[in-house]
């Protein structure tokens, strides 16, 4: 008797266990299981307010904003020097002397055939006065006295043509002598004793000082696609290898009208100014930039994944399509997007209007989303594989 009653015990027990895992995977897949698995299967993410920093970014590099190459007019072997790297000069302070031997010589010569026309023109104005008296006594022609007077204006030219001569050959023996243009650092000393430079074709450089190094400027390039979102006096931050860890600030000075193509990329140079009071920043130093485009505060933020996500099921992707083209006639809603939020376990489309972005997240600007409402960003379930297509034909 006892082992009947526990056997009916135990198939008692058997069949309640059986009974209660049938009640309960009827739930699951009739009632608020399907929810649970829906909640299981989308990764979901709340709408909140907040601020929102929309930025434009490039990269671009620092320059002096004053940057002069210094060169020389006259060619020679370099003999001397005075200023080297990093050196601070003034304005007219000699930076380099070249080989002035032949220019001294030029000087000498003609500072010769000066005085030999001068020597010329008093013979010449004594031969004019002489025939002026004989032609006013009839002692000589007309033509006489006129060849006299030419003689007297072509030594008066030529003495002029030789001062000529001599004043460009002092210039030239000047330029041997190489002056700073301006105050500043000699950013680069191009040349060394002994070096020959020529100034034949093109004027070689011999030094780049920059004028001002706690003023500096970014010259950057941003795609066309930004430009049109960016204005003089815009505020920027940028970084630069050196200094990881620091932001540094400047603005917009100047957006350049000059295009460059490269690979049909076009992109225009944006100059960024920059106080650089401690010289920490150098020249020709990468710049990552970024320009605050547009700014807002408190508004409801949605995440760009969530505007990226699209449902494997059809039907819901041209549900989605259909309220796009709908809301596509209204004014004033911003770019217009498409977000899913579960209802009944299944997602649902929802229209609105998007404002700026910082890549990351978006303002919302229209719509029926409210803050709190939780909209998916991802499918957990990867999609289904395609089935294969139809077997080897029997007959």
């Amino acid at each position: 008797m006892n082992l009947r009653q526990t056997l009916a015990n135990k198939y008692l027990v058997l069949g309640l266990i059986v009974l209660l895992a049938t009640a309960g995977f009827a739930y699951v897949y009739w009632g608020g299981g399907r929810d649970a698995a829906a909640e299981a299967r989308y990764r979901t993410q709340v709408i909140e307010r907040g601020d929102l920093t929309q930025l434009a970014s490039a990269n671009g590099t620092l320059n002096p904003v004053v940057l002069v190459n210094v060169g020389t007019q006259v060619s020679g072997t370099v003999t001397k020097w005075y200023a080297d790297f990093n050196d601070q000069v003034k304005e007219g302070q000699v930076l380099l002397e070249l080989d002035p031997a032949i220019y001294r010589a030029q000087v000498k010569q003609s500072s010769a055939s000066m005085a030999s026309a001068a020597s010329q023109l008093k013979l010449a104005e004594a031969n004019a006065a002489r025939a002026g008296e004989l032609f006013k006594q009839e002692y000589i022609s007309r033509q006489e006295f006129d060849t006299a007077t030419q003689a007297l204006e072509v030594a008066r030219a030529q003495l002029a043509l030789t001062q000529a001569q001599l004043e460009k050959d002092k210039t030239n023996l000047a330029y041997s002598v190489i002056r700073s243009p301006v105050s500043g650092v000699v950013v680069s000393r191009e040349v060394d004793i002994g070096q020959t430079v020529a100034a034949s074709f093109q004027t070689p450089t011999l030094f780049k000082i920059a004028k001002d190094l706690s003023k500096m400027q970014i010259d950057s390039s941003y795609a066309e696609a930004d430009v049109g979102n960016l204005r003089v006096g815009q505020e920027a931050n940028f970084r630069v290898d050196a200094f990881p860890n620091r932001v540094f600030r400047g603005s917009v000075k100047q957006l350049r009208l000059n295009p460059t193509t490269v690979q049909n990329v076009v992109t225009y140079d944006v100059v960024i100014s920059v106080d650089n009071p401690d010289l920490v920043l150098m020249p020709g130093m990468t710049a990552y930039v970024n320009i605050v485009v547009a700014q807002r505060q408190g508004v409801l933020l949605v995440p760009n994944a969530a505007l990226r996500f699209r449902p494997a099921d059809p039907s819901l992707r041209s549900e989605a399509a259909a309220k796009g083209k709908q809301q596509n006639s209204r004014k004033g809603e911003g770019q217009g997007g498409t977000v899913y939020v579960l209802v009944d376990g299944k997602p649902k489309p929802v229209r609105v209007g998007v404002g700026i972005t910082d890549n990351r997240l978006s303002e919302i600007v229209s719509g029926d989303l409210t803050e709190g409402a939780a909209v998916i960003v991802e499918d957990r379930q990867p999609p289904a594989k395609a089935t294969g297509g139809p077997g080897p034909r029997l007959f």
